[in-house]
């Protein structure tokens, strides 16, 4: 009787065992079953990156984390000391090539003028005097009264009066005509070119104020007020809610309805497992890196994962960028 009764016990506590062991092994496979039929993405948005051309320091920010802008808002005001010093030395050289301009375009002083044109008159008035010598002379020479010598030498006086003559009314036109034409275009060039750092440095003093190109929400802010940030530096960035998608990584034998403009159907558990409709618009290949390799060397083969993005066929209120969306298949 003992023997039976540890016989009968032995074979209770095997089938128990057995038991269990299908019990947990059932318990497994609906787990694993169900994780296969479940595929899990993101929601993502269109961000852009707000930085800045010009080194300089956070003096203020204009908006908060989660703030929404609109384009043309101010978002961050910079101080940028070396640019205003810039400025000025651009306005300073900007003022002198006007300055050099207005002096070629004017010409020379009014004083100057007059002391050419009276170099002039003086220059005429020998004249005269050397022609009217140069007559009498000549005259007198025809006579026979003075030697040919004399003549001879009241000319070259004579036609060194008219080159003073020349050379005097030469230096008063130019006086009054002003700069040649050469120099009021080199002075002009130089004022452009003046002017051309006044707007480069505009430009940059532009910079030190940070506006939104697009509308949208701010979701990051990098820096602190009072930090530097150096030329290109991310400042924060700001997300397009409007431009929202849904990203998946998908094992390509699971690929069957999320071909290219496919549309699908998945769940938010964010908002209360709501269904969402989505459509296929992207469909690439991670590479080799995201492969999932081959347990057996019979009869399988290395799978490859592929990322799906899909964007909703209408607006979903509530949707925010890092909730989950899942696609469950029965």
């Amino acid at each position: 009787m003992t023997q039976k009764s540890n016989n009968s016990s032995m074979l209770v506590g095997f089938a128990g065992l057995l038991g269990f062991i299908l019990l947990v092994a059932l318990i497994g496979l609906i787990f694993i079953s169900g994780e296969d039929d479940i595929i899990q993405g993101q929601a993502e948005a269109t961000e852009y990156r707000v930085s800045s051309k010009v080194p300089g320091r956070i003096l203020e920010f204009r908006v908060e984390e989660g703030q929404s802008v609109q384009v043309g808002d101010t978002l961050a005001i910079l101080e940028a000391p070396e640019v205003r010093a810039k400025m000025e030395q651009a306005l300073a050289a900007q003022a002198a090539a006007q300055a050099q301009n207005a002096k070629a375009i004017k010409g020379a002083r009014g004083e100057q003028i007059q002391a050419a044109y009276e170099m002039w008159q003086k220059a005429k008035a020998g004249l005269s005097l050397m022609d009217k010598s140069y007559q009498r002379l000549k005259k007198l020479h025809d006579e026979g009264i003075i030697p040919t010598q004399k003549l001879d030498e009241i000319t070259a006086q004579r036609t060194a009066a008219m080159a003073t003559e020349r050379a005097a009314h030469a230096q008063y036109s130019m006086a009054k005509n002003g700069a040649e034409l050469e120099d009021k275009r080199a002075a002009e060039a130089l004022l452009d070119r003046a002017r051309g750092a006044v707007a480069e440095v505009e430009a940059y003093m532009s910079e030190t104020y940070l506006i939104a190109q697009m509308p949208g929400e701010v979701s990051d802010i990098f820096p602190k007020v009072g930090e530097l940030v150096g030329t290109g530096a991310p400042i924060m960035n700001v997300a397009q809610l409007e431009e929202m998608w849904v990203s998946f990584n998908v094992r390509e034998d699971r690929l069957q309805e999320l071909s290219m403009g496919a549309e699908f159907d998945a769940l938010v558990p964010a908002l209360g497992n709501r269904s969402v409709r989505l459509k296929v618009y992207s469909l690439k290949s991670l590479g080799t890196y995201a492969v999932w390799k081959a347990t057996k060397t019979s009869r399988q083969f290395d799978l490859k994962t592929f990322e799906v993005k899909a964007r909703p066929v209408e607006p979903i209120e509530g949707l925010r960028p890092g909730m989950s969306v899942v696609i469950v298949r029965s």
